[in-house]
């Protein structure tokens, strides 16, 4: 019997000390830094064990961020939408939507087709 390899989704993927990917890395760096920010803050107050929590919580919570997918549930009409995404990408689009003002931007290629469609007759 042959063995044979079942195709992953692994764009981009190079993990680093097994648990991390660069992504992952990247996000847990930018956390634990707004985390550091508070603690500097905390440590002036002199509660700098409060403000190492920070550190810990806002890295895990980009660790999160970077790793995990929203669940495939039907439970919530969120999950529904956006089930089995990354958390990271919602995010962006949720960002990038507030930008625009609540407006959507839809490109139909088939309309645009029909539109612009010149047809050209025969040969004189």
């Amino acid at each position: 019997m042959n063995s044979y390899n079942i195709p992953r989704n692994v764009k981009g993927e190079g993990r680093i000390l097994f648990v991390f990917s660069t992504k992952a890395l990247i996000y847990t760096s930018v956390g634990m830094l707004i985390g550091t920010l508070f603690y500097f803050i905390f440590s002036a107050l002199e509660m700098a064990m409060l403000g190492f929590l920070f550190i810990l919580a806002f890295g895990g919570i980009g660790f999160v961020v970077a790793t995990f997918k929203v669940p495939d549930t039907t439970a919530f009409e969120f999950t529904k939408k956006t089930g089995g995404e990354n958390i990271d990408d919602v995010i962006k689009r949720y960002v990038k939507f507030k930008m625009q003002k609540g407006k959507i931007y839809i490109f139909d290629k088939d309309r645009t087709q029909e539109k612009y469609e010149t047809k050209e007759e025969g040969g004189k």
